[in-house]
């Protein structure tokens, strides 16, 4: 058929970056390159992988079929390539880790820097969005793998359960409830809300253990950010539900306070994420396996007692 690596190359960055302009610069050649690749690769196949409109291109259903296979031909040629250049054969290579706010905020650059100072010859980057970012950036194999806290309901992606976090409900230490020994449901439909925005894993957990319990809450402010909560909770703005290893030096320093609240059940699991039909190269495997490993040793534990 004669398909060449490099067209397979352009094809999977113009499908990743969903605009030639972009792929392009991404692989550093001009768009009439980018532009005559993807017609040849396209004539070799006897297929259009790609909807014209206009200047723009989409990925038609053929094209979306052919992306996961592409990309795990350029995985296995990359995995060749580094595993003989690499430093006496170690592990290398370029990984995309992508994670959900809380875990790619508080826990995963520890991950991370004890990896690559285990294996120095690996190249980790990390991209930090909600939940359902990462989702998405899986679908369009942005990433190699990711690390949500919240539900995926993607049957295209493979949901491995990671570990528990926990959740709590706090206020600023001048708040009145934060000097209430026994805090009732009454006290929390009253209160201000200040909640991460729709599509994160934490609002999504939130809204699961209010149900049947509170229905309707008032929601004062939505913050796509859990450090501008933190200081709109610190400031006295409202009450938020947050990771307990988002608020631990907060709490720490008395800034914070995670209010008991028994008859909420606001325990989550972290996930690991990724493509079902993901090539999963030796750095990938590894990677997983270390992250296995981080989970089972009980290192960075968020703690249920507050």
């Amino acid at each position: 058929m004669g398909i060449t690596l490099r067209q397979l190359e352009v094809f999977v960055t113009v499908a990743q970056e969903g605009n030639v302009t972009r792929a392009a610069e991404a692989l550093r050649i001009s768009q009439s390159a980018v532009s005559m690749s993807l017609a040849e690769l396209e004539k070799l196949l006897g297929e259009q992988i790609f909807d014209r409109r206009g200047r723009r291109l989409a990925v038609n259903d053929q094209g979306r079929a052919l992306i996961p296979k592409a990309a795990a031909v350029l995985a296995r040629v990359g995995e060749i390539d580094t595993f003989f250049s690499g430093p006496d054969n170690q592990l290398a290579g370029l990984l995309r880790v992508g994670a959900s706010s809380t875990i790619g905020n508080y826990l995963m650059p520890r991950i991370l820097g004890k990896f690559t100072a285990a294996f120095p010859g690996a190249q980790l980057s990390l991209d930090v969005g909600n939940t359902e970012q990462i989702i998405q950036e899986l679908l369009r194999f942005n990433i190699d793998v990711g690390f949500i806290e919240g539900f995926c309901h993607q049957a295209a992606i493979e949901t491995i359960p990671w570990r528990q976090d926990h959740l709590a409900i706090h206020a600023g230490a001048d708040h009145p409830l934060a000097r209430k020994k026994k805090i009732s449901i009454s006290d929390l439909v009253q209160a201000r809300w200040i909640l991460r925005e729709q599509g994160s894993g934490t609002r999504e957990i939130f809204e699961a253990a209010l149900a049947g319990k509170m229905d309707s809450i008032k929601v004062y402010l939505e913050l796509g950010n859990t450090e501008a909560i933190k200081e709109a909770v610190e400031a006295g703005l409202g009450i938020s539900c947050l990771s307990l290893l988002a608020t631990r030096r907060a709490r720490q320093s008395g800034a914070l306070v995670a209010l008991k609240t028994p008859f909420l059940d606001l325990r989550r699991n972290f996930y690991l994420v990724l493509h079902g039909e993901k090539y999963r190269t030796q750095l990938l495997r590894r990677f997983m396996a270390f992250c296995e490993e981080y989970s089972a040793d009980g290192k960075g534990e968020t703690g249920a007692n507050v």
